[in-house]
């Protein structure tokens, strides 16, 4: 059964600019990747700027805040894929964006261990029903006291308090007879 969390956007590559980078689980291992997320994440907003013509300099500020925003955004993203990933899955992890008129969508998708899930969504539950600034806050103190971020979500919050980023996830059974899913995380943000 397909759930959603948030205003989750199908993908439209018929009507806007998009590229999609995959990355194969068989080669490497996924987890081992991570240190390619800035390299990947710095390519897509490379990509990305050149829409963003323009040489005065307002036109110049308003395309390195965006070359910023789809860099971080997409590293983290990334990064969360690459680390949450399950790998006896040896399902391939993806990042797509999307440059439509009004807004850039960055889509990626994993597979996410089963014992994990329930903490995962439980956590987006609270992204949507909580002021996302005292999350933040909070979390912050809670790292600071177990001298750990791992699994934090900082990145979310970051995405969505810095940047004004919209985001949304489906998740997908893998196998109809499995309990491991696909999950697609979306990132969107105006330009």
């Amino acid at each position: 059964m397909v759930q959603i969390f948030g205003d989750f956007l199908k993908r439209k590559e018929q009507s806007c600019e998009y590229l999609k980078i995959s990355f194969s689980p068989t080669s490497v291992p996924i987890q081992q990747r991570w240190r390619n997320n800035g390299l990947s994440a710095d390519f897509l907003a490379d990509y990305l700027s050149t829409f963003f013509p323009g040489e005065d300099p307002t036109s110049t500020e308003r395309k390195a805040e965006i070359k910023g925003a789809v860099s971080y955004i997409a590293n983290e993203l990334l990064e969360n894929a690459m680390k949450f990933s399950y790998a006896p899955s040896q399902h391939a992890i993806s990042i797509d964006v999307y440059l439509d008129e009004d807004a850039i969508s960055l889509y990626v998708t994993n597979s996410v261990n089963p014992d994990s899930l329930g903490d995962f969504q439980q956590f987006i539950q609270r992204l949507a029903t909580e002021d996302t600034d005292e999350l933040f806050l909070a979390q912050l103190t809670r790292n600071a006291e177990a001298e750990s971020d791992a699994g934090s979500g900082l990145g979310y919050l970051t995405m969505i308090n810095d940047y004004g980023a919209t985001l949304a996830w489906q998740f997908v059974p893998l196998d109809p007879d499995d309990a491991v899913m696909i999950v697609t995380t979306m990132a969107r943000m105006p330009v």
